[in-house]
């Protein structure tokens, strides 16, 4: 693949295009890294409203009707609901259940469970449970059981 970068003279012009034969996971991820890379969601934290960079988010649950956002070593609350967040969020991030929404990039491992459930261990050591219904989406991103 061939790439070109070209010097601008402002922010207003600068622009990204991608000439590709077809949409592939490459592609998209390109695209999401392009679209996403600087993007930053408000939470609160002892009373002051941070940014948290999208990349830095490992996952974000909702609890007693509060969205919780989980990075390396801190939890964080935020004001989105969860279906927002979907919205807002890249290809990167996926539902993995009624509750809960994990950032793909930030899983080690995964492993089978009962119940046609899998087990996600994140790169902080926490381990997450994939509800059934959300598997063969997360299977997917991850390129698992291809044929």
């Amino acid at each position: 693949m061939n790439v070109t970068v070209n010097k601008t003279d402002s922010y207003e012009n600068e622009s990204a295009v991608i000439n590709a034969v077809a949409v592939t996971e490459e592609i998209r991820n390109a695209i999401d890294i392009l679209r996403n890379n600087g993007a930053s969601i408000p939470v609160i934290s002892e009373g002051d409203t941070l940014l948290i960079r999208t990349a830095a988010i490992y996952y974000i649950e909702s609890v007693d009707k509060r969205t919780y956002v989980y990075t390396k070593d801190e939890c964080h609350e935020t004001k989105y609901r969860l279906y927002e967040l979907e919205e807002l969020l890249g290809f990167n991030f996926l539902r993995c259940s009624k509750a809960m929404i994990v950032n793909i990039k930030k899983i080690r491992s995964v492993r089978a469970e009962l119940n046609a459930r899998l087990s996600a261990e994140l790169l902080n050591g926490e381990r997450l449970i994939i509800s059934r219904g959300y598997v063969k989406d997360l299977k997917k991103k991850l390129g698992v059981n291809r044929k």
